[in-house]
């Protein structure tokens, strides 16, 4: 997206214009140190190669980020950002952003295991799964935990709803997703019809959303819905798999036409969790609800006397899938916190001698037993 799709604003319109992308009194009081040094402000509407598109009250600029961009990939600009921009100059540089108020961050593949942000300051993390395929509950799961460790309220949004034309076999899907999201509105919409697209539109007016899932989801038919023009480009799904190639290469803030922003983002096929303890455990509220009845406050739900969550998966009232689910994210959780945090890692050395000792004494107990 070129920025020829953002509006140009009249100088004399003040900071009204950027009130549009997010703007508050809040960001005004965080941005007056800049403000005392002749610096604008903007908000960071797309990045690549060292450079991002920036709206300011006077438009739309381009601006270089070598002044922001250090080694942790953490700390570098990204689309959502609110940037203090040079007044003027060729080229002009972002000299610095305002600290986040909240941070889309998945683990990248590098070996380091380092984090990387999706967009900053969202409020609403809209999760696309498609219809089309047969539903992965446990992505869903592995996205839902990051958009509550983000800060931002999740949404999920069933596209191709369309292509579903048993209404009963819709809301079985639809509970389906309820149960795996608990506390999460669940929306199925149909970007050909048009059905739930005014709902979606004002559940996220007002706010900055960010909007994710896969390749071939629909993302870019549905931003193009909410915006009420072709402002994206998209590929048909393959008919075998139902996966879409990347029509979306980055991260693009655009403005909604009934409020709000919306940030587009390219599929992601990988979803690394980046230390997202906490919302893993919203995500499987119900289980942590049932930990605390455990015998044990450290337990494990393996195989332990007294253990609620293995009680409730015996009775029915939870399900295994859900329990296996839940083993799988908070390991894969530790292990990437592990990697980035000493204390962690020896306590999880602690913690494997201690069972090695005690397996070895269970195992020496049951030889004496024997004998």
């Amino acid at each position: 997206m070129s920025s020829s799709f953002l509006p140009a604003f009249n100088t004399s319109t003040s900071s009204r214009p950027l009130a549009a992308y997010g703007w508050d009194d809040g960001w005004a009081a965080e941005f007056t140190p800049y403000a005392e040094q002749g610096l604008v402000p903007g908000r960071v509407v797309r990045v690549d190669r060292g450079q991002c598109d920036v709206v300011t009250a006077d438009g739309t600029l381009r601006a270089d980020t070598a002044f922001v961009t250090p080694h942790d990939p953490m700390r570098v600009i990204c689309t959502g950002d609110w940037a203090a921009v040079e007044p003027a100059g060729d080229p002009r540089f972002v000299r610095a952003y305002l600290p986040r108020r909240t941070a889309f961050v998945r683990s990248t593949s590098s070996k380091r295991s380092e984090g990387q942000i999706l967009a900053a300051n969202v409020d609403h993390a809209i999760i696309a799964v498609s219809l089309a395929v047969e539903l992965d509950l446990g992505r869903v799961e592995r996205f839902l935990a990051l958009a509550w460790e983000s800060g931002a309220q999740p949404l999920v949004v069933l596209t191709k709803a369309d292509l579903v034309t048993d209404p009963v076999g819709l809301s079985y899907l639809v509970q389906d997703v309820e149960t795996t999201a608990p506390g999460v509105r669940v929306l199925p919409l149909s970007s050909a019809t048009g059905e739930g697209v005014d709902v979606l539109g004002a559940l996220v007016a007002g706010g900055t959303s960010v909007l994710l899932g896969q390749s071939g989801a629909g993302k870019s038919t549905l931003a193009n819905a909410l915006l009420g023009e072709d402002v994206m480009a998209v590929q048909a799904s393959r008919e075998v798999d139902g996966k879409g190639r990347h029509t979306t290469t980055t991260r693009n803030l655009l403005v909604l036409p009934g409020g709000g922003v919306l940030i587009d983002t390219p599929g992601l096929r990988g979803v690394g969790l980046y230390d997202a303890e906490t919302g893993v455990g919203q995500v499987f509220a119900e289980i942590e609800e049932l930990a605390a009845d455990c015998r044990f406050h450290d337990c494990g739900h393996e195989a332990e006397p007294g253990c609620a969550v293995l009680i409730a998966i015996e009775d029915g009232s939870l399900a295994q899938r859900r329990l296996d689910s839940y083993r799988k994210l908070m390991r894969e959780n530790q292990r990437i916190v592990a990697k980035t945090d000493a204390r962690v890692r020896a306590e999880i050395r602690r913690d494997w001698k201690a069972k090695g000792a005690e397996g070895r004494a269970n195992a020496a107990l049951k030889r004496g037993h024997l004998r």
